[in-house]
């Protein structure tokens, strides 16, 4: 009778995962990546920043948003998008400036990082001069007023439903880490590029992060390569017949054989180090240990692409993440520790006895306010981490605690970040 019974069970389970709901979110709109900034020229991405007022739109978005313009470089050309960041269902804009020749027209798309909401934006800068809407021509008077307008959609319908934002005040200046998670965001989320992958590293800055953190693991032979779980698994990587720890592969077998989610390759920590540093606006990289061994070979590579930034003009930091007891003794084991910054997630002791100069708590431990005004007050920065739930990254950053935040979610950081008065 047994068997009849786990046969049936068998029988159900695979029925209801064969029905069970398939959910994506591709995006509805083709970037053209054009090089250079168009109409959108310094002048004109200076004065779009800024925090604006939803009047159209306020109830899909919230009442007010942040716009913030950054940058992806591709060898000697550089090319400008506008983020739109939004303090309702984790929701972001992602646009480029289109070719029109009469006004200044914003095209991309919109997203909801909490569920699989998605569709087209077109917007158009226009401005209120002495009352009246008329076409952006470059200038403001004094006086005049910043309107964004236009049009979105979502999956089941065109652009038709009215948006407008009206410029309100400048963008919050305080200095501020705003940190993703996994190269950028959570495969899980849903995102056009899979974690921990170069594209989604290209993507970071348009997704509100300042910096990113990446996970670091060995391949069988050992090359340092970007990969969050213990073991290949249908959460990250398409189905190809592989399974176990990524550690029992090589590098030759993981690249020929293994695709993420979204297509890509898993990329070494030196792909992942070259796109920070030759095409993105990032300024920190975390190397967070997912290992268990030596670490010469990351040292190797942090203090390679720390000179190369260097070099370049860049303002980069890239720092070697301690988050277990076997991370700090693979660091106490490397044979010299010279210009190999380090950051500490355990207890403030054992960070200031490794001569870390980042201090970064699990934000499940709470505020922790003197010790964080501890560790400032001796010149530490301090981190939290992994921050995703909106009402607690307000909370920390209304606090003005810490230095930064690490998150799967930089769209609602940096929309809490950006609109807080100081």
């Amino acid at each position: 009778m047994k068997p009849i019974i786990y046969s049936l069970l068998a029988l159900l389970l695979l029925v209801s995962l064969s029905c069970r709901k398939t959910y994506e979110a591709p995006v509805p709109y083709d970037f053209t990546n054009l090089p250079g900034s168009g109409q959108f020229g310094t002048a004109v991405r200076s004065v779009t920043e800024g925090v604006y007022t939803v009047s159209n739109g306020a109830s899909e978005f919230g009442d007010q948003v942040a716009l913030k313009w950054t940058y992806l470089h591709n060898g000697a050309d550089t090319s400008y998008y506008l983020s739109v960041f939004t303090g309702k269902d984790a929701a972001y804009f992602n646009l480029e400036g289109t070719p029109q020749t009469d006004s200044l027209v914003l095209g991309g798309y919109w997203r909801k990082l909490v569920n699989d909401q998605i569709g087209l934006v077109q917007l158009t800068l226009r401005v209120k001069h002495q009352g009246k809407l008329q076409l952006y021509k470059g200038k403001l008077a004094s006086g005049d007023t910043m309107v964004i307008d236009g049009l979105y959609g979502d999956k089941n319908s065109s652009l038709s439903h009215p948006i407008t934002f009206t410029y309100n005040r400048p963008l919050n200046p305080r200095p501020f880490s705003i940190m993703a998670h996994r190269s950028g965001g959570r495969t899980s989320d849903l995102l056009p590029a899979s974690e921990n992958s170069v594209e989604i590293i290209k993507l970071a800055s348009r997704l509100g992060a300042t910096g990113i953190e990446v996970d670091v693991r060995y391949t069988k032979d050992g090359v340092p390569i970007l990969y969050h779980d213990n073991t290949l698994n249908l959460r990250l990587i398409q189905k190809n017949g592989l399974t176990g720890p990524v550690e029992n592969y090589t590098y030759q077998q993981l690249s020929t054989f293994v695709r993420l989610i979204n297509g890509e390759k898993i990329p070494t920590l030196e792909e992942a180090m070259e796109t920070v540093v030759n095409n993105t606006a990032l300024n920190f990289v975390w190397l967070d240990t997912k290992y268990i061994g030596p670490m010469d070979k990351v040292q190797a590579i942090q203090q390679k692409y720390r000179q190369k930034a260097l070099q370049m003009g860049r303002d980069l930091r890239i720092i070697i993440g301690l988050p277990s007891t076997e991370a700090v003794d693979s660091y106490k084991a490397l044979a010299n520790k010279e210009n190999t910054p380090i950051l500490c997630e355990l207890d403030t002791a054992l960070t200031r006895s490794l001569g870390a100069r980042i201090w970064a708590p699990r934000w499940t431990l709470g505020p922790q306010t003197a010790e964080v005004q501890a560790m400032k007050a001796d010149g530490l920065t301090v981190f939290v981490w992994t921050l995703d739930e909106p009402e607690f990254i307000r909370e920390f950053i209304g606090q003005n605690q810490f230095d930064g935040i690490l998150s799967n979610y930089s769209p609602v950081v940096a929309f809490y970040h950006y609109t807080e008065q100081p």
